[in-house]
């Protein structure tokens, strides 16, 4: 039976939280817009009558959606060319989803959506229900076919796994300004002392080409280290102009929650580094060069009023 253009509508109005709950799940907002489209396209085959809850529905069918695709991508990235990093999501994006809660926000963030590769699927779904989106676990249970004491286990057990040392500090736009525009200053200037200053001792960087941009396929560690390799990174070559297609303008924004430097030329987005920031300094830098995984934050990038560049790179 065809759907209605009520029933269209009713899919429609939940289509933000769906895609929201879709790249939290998988961290990539191109396979979140496609388990949607599926999810969509079991919705149009029902017989949508006779579903009482649609958003339970809707929840459930998408996260095993997403789960079977998560059992899939694991697979595939064993044979990923370099660091696999998730896709990075510009402030104001829509797909973000709910930022109400610092759970919320935190479960969305760069650093948070990269240690969840650790986790198994299960654990995945169940840590982003809860924390992110807030149902119950009689709820989750419902949704993953588990029972309700499994379902707390299963996230005691995911917030273990993601577990790290240092407490993540909740920045504001202005503050992301200032913050990236210190870190250039500072990796641009004349000496290294002054961005080592903005490290912790611990600092890393590394960085997702997915085999198609050069990026470093291991962990740089330690505060010198780290601030050598951003120098050398952001130090202008006619080498790294030909790569990119010209000098990429500079602009201070946020990504996933955490301040981002964002790299323009033209039209396109070419890069986004984000700065994980803590009380002790900036303690971990994860850079998204990958094209395939920057061509929703192009499109972004480009219905936004991002203003004047902070300056050039390379």
């Amino acid at each position: 039976m065809p759907l209605t253009e009520a029933d269209v509508d009713r899919f429609e109005a939940f289509r933000p939280r769906l895609d929201a709950l879709a790249y939290r799940l998988l961290g990539s907002a191109g396979e979140a817009e496609d388990a949607v489209q599926e999810a969509f396209l079991r919705w149009q085959a029902a017989d949508v009558d006779r579903i009482e809850v649609p958003e339970a529905w809707l929840t459930k069918v998408l996260t095993n959606l997403c789960l079977n695709q998560l059992t899939s991508a694991r697979a595939r990235r064993e044979t990923y060319v370099g660091e696999w990093l998730p896709e990075p999501l510009l402030a104001g994006d829509p797909m973000l989803g709910p930022a109400d809660t610092a759970e919320q926000r935190e479960s969305v963030s760069y650093a948070v959506l990269t240690l969840m590769e650790r986790l198994t699927p299960n654990e995945r779904a169940v840590y982003v229900l809860r924390e992110a989106f807030d149902y119950p676990h009689r709820e989750i249970a419902e949704i993953l076919d588990i029972t309700e004491a499994s379902s707390q286990q299963i996230f005691h057990r995911a917030r273990k796994h993601l577990a790290y040392g240092r407490a993540r500090t909740e920045i504001d736009a202005a503050a992301a300004r200032r913050i990236v525009e210190e870190f250039l200053a500072a990796a641009t200037g004349g000496e290294i002392g002054p961005l080592v200053r903005l490290l912790t001792d611990d600092a890393t960087t590394i960085g997702d080409g997915g085999g198609k941009i050069p990026a470093r396929t291991t962990v740089v560690e330690g505060a010198v280290k780290v601030a050598r390799f951003l120098r050398g990174l952001l130090k202008p070559s006619q080498a790294k102009r030909d790569l990119v297609g010209g000098s990429a303008e500079v602009y201070a924004w946020t990504a996933n929650g955490d301040p981002a430097v964002v790299a323009v030329v033209g039209d396109r987005v070419i890069g986004i580094m984000c700065l994980e920031v803590t009380a002790e300094g900036i303690t971990a830098f994860r850079t998204q060069v990958n094209p395939d995984k920057l061509e929703r934050a192009t499109a972004f990038w480009a219905a936004t009023d991002h203003g004047e560049p902070l300056g050039h790179a390379f």
